[in-house]
């Protein structure tokens, strides 16, 4: 784009600018001729897809402002009445991000002024509870403004359609089509009211359904240290064990209170190193029977144990597991689901319980809509335990119930290691890990790919593959997908660029019997897991 044009083009987005903030920023820019920086902001739009929007705030269509959100809620607004759904409710939720309360506002302002009815939710609440009020009450979509747990800096914007669940191919299309059609922020009106903030009984009907969870009488003695991430996740989760009749979790103090900056974590992931070392220090002081934390909208649940003389947190696909074994111990039915890039072993125990099973791709999207679906998780600490009442992972409902599976073990004078050990004496020790590479440039990503398809290895820490796919040429069970799968004798790797972050993202998982010996098979499912990380590296050029 040519300087005149570029200038000129940020002229015109300022002038529709509806945030002081935002102007002010980009008139600097303009001001100072800051070339490369608005040719950043300026050079295409933030593409909405089944993720829906997610990236930086600032001003300018390549980041996360007002403007970009009202073009989006309004884009939504008419696919909804082309689908017939004209009047219908579209109820808004929203983190405690920066800006999130206000984009929330005005997608319910757009949603008013196109004839649709709109609800907020009372206050910044976990997205799980938006998840559920949609279904509870008869939505005909939803949206979530969150990030998640991105860095400080982004924010984001998640739809849902009226089944509760996420959208996916062809909606993801068919709305950012109807978005690229708002022409000027001026044509889409915005009445100052109109709308309903919904009351406490939308959150009290959550909480009532998470009884649905536990099985009557079961234990509650388990001891939690829980930390939010400095989310929203608190007082939801507090509210929901002391319902249950859980002791009250004793919060991580530095982390118990929303807080946009994450002033304690460089990313609030509970994945990310050092996130849980507050939550590993006030377990040393309390001495817990198990950690919790959730990620900062609190649909993801991640556990530490006590390992020996330390903590340590469990692999997304551990905890995948308990959960599954917990719910089979109970008699559950129905399917298990989880995605292609999860432990297979879910797999091993839906089948040894005469349970159904299916793979899919990654994202809970394509997860909540198996038929019959009973349990389905995906190794990102996502997990649906109550698809009847949220149809999209949810942290709060899964701390529940690993907590009352850590009480289960606890009376019996166990832990939940020692189940994992049970596990991998029944059907193998199935070990994952994770090559992922964060990347500045993007085109590191589309380098990887091509190189991998170009000259697929053959293969992989001394172990032949016997089988390569191109995920992104479909196949009867999956839809095309921007990824690779590579079948070892033994193991199993799946190479794809994340959806929500720039990461080149490689799930490794090797298969070892234990035959008697679990500390040799854990020796050695480590050493072909190194052997493989490495070997695919260089076969990846990263």
């Amino acid at each position: 784009m040519q300087h005149d044009e570029l200038i000129e083009r940020a002229r015109t987005w300022l002038a529709e600018d509806p945030d002081a903030e935002t102007r002010e920023e980009l008139a600097k820019l303009i001001d100072a001729e800051d070339v490369a920086e608005l040719a950043a902001r300026f050079s295409g739009t933030l593409q909405f897809g089944t993720a829906g929007l997610r990236g930086e705030l600032g001003a300018g269509p390549m980041r996360m402002n007002r403007s970009v959100v009202i073009r989006a809620a309004a884009g939504l607004a008419a696919y909804l009445k082309a689908q017939g759904q004209d009047g219908g409710l579209v109820v808004i939720g929203y983190d405690a991000r920066h800006k999130s309360a206000d984009f929330a506002r005005d997608t319910a302002a757009v949603m008013t002024g196109a004839g649709l009815r709109a609800a907020v939710l009372p206050r910044p609440l976990p997205t799980p509870v938006l998840a559920f009020a949609i279904r509870h009450l008869g939505a005909v979509a939803g949206v979530e403004v969150t990030a998640s747990h991105n860095p400080p800096r982004d924010n984001g914007y998640k739809v849902y359609l009226g089944d509760g669940s996420q959208i996916v191919p062809p909606a993801d299309a068919e709305i950012a089509a109807e978005i690229d059609a708002v022409a000027a922020l001026a044509d889409v009106p915005r009445p100052e009211s109109g709308w309903e903030t919904l009351g406490e009984e939308v959150l009290g009907a959550y909480l009532a359904r998470t009884d649905a969870v536990l099985s009557a009488g079961s234990p509650r003695s388990a001891r939690v240290v829980y930390t939010p991430m400095h989310g929203v996740g608190k007082d939801t989760l507090l509210a929901a064990f002391a319902r249950a009749g859980f002791p009250a979790p004793v919060v991580v103090a530095e982390q118990a209170e929303p807080d946009p900056d994450f002033p304690t974590v460089a990313f609030p992931n509970p994945e990310e190193p050092g996130a849980m070392d507050l939550a590993f220090a006030t377990a040393e002081r309390e001495q817990p029977d198990l950690i919790i934390a959730n990620d900062p909208d609190a649909d993801r649940c991640a556990v530490a144990v006590r390992d020996g003389g330390a903590w340590r947190m469990l692999h997304g696909d551990q905890l995948g597991s308990l959960l599954a074994a917990h719910l089979v111990k109970r008699g559950v039915t129905g399917t298990f689901a989880e995605s292609i890039v999860s432990s297979s072993l879910l797999g091993r125990i839906a089948a040894a319980a005469g349970l159904g099973y299916e793979e899919t791709l990654t994202g809970f999207k394509w997860i909540a809509r198996v038929d019959g679906l009973r349990y389905g998780y995906e190794e990102a600490l996502g997990y649906c335990v109550d698809p009847e009442g949220v149809r999209d992972k949810d942290g709060i409902t899964a701390a529940l119930l690993v907590a009352e599976l850590a009480s289960e073990l606890k009376e019996a004078g166990r832990t939940l290691l020692d189940l994992l050990d049970d596990l991998a004496v029944e059907h193998g020790l199935h070990a994952t890990d994770q090559l992922s590479v964060r990347v500045e440039d993007l085109s590191v990503i589309a380098d990887a790919m091509r190189k991998l398809r170009s000259a697929p290895p053959v293969s992989l820490a001394g172990l032949a593959v016997t089988s390569t796919e191109d995920l992104s040429q479909g196949s009867a069970a999956l839809p095309p997908t921007d990824g690779l799968r590579y079948t070892l004798d033994g193991a199993r790797v799946i190479v794809r660029p994340s959806g929500t972050e720039p990461k080149l993202k490689c799930y490794l998982e090797v298969v070892v019997p234990v035959e008697g010996d679990l500390p040799a098979a854990r020796a050695r499912a480590t050493e072909l897991l190194a052997a493989i990380k490495r070997d695919l590296a260089e076969a990846a050029g990263i």
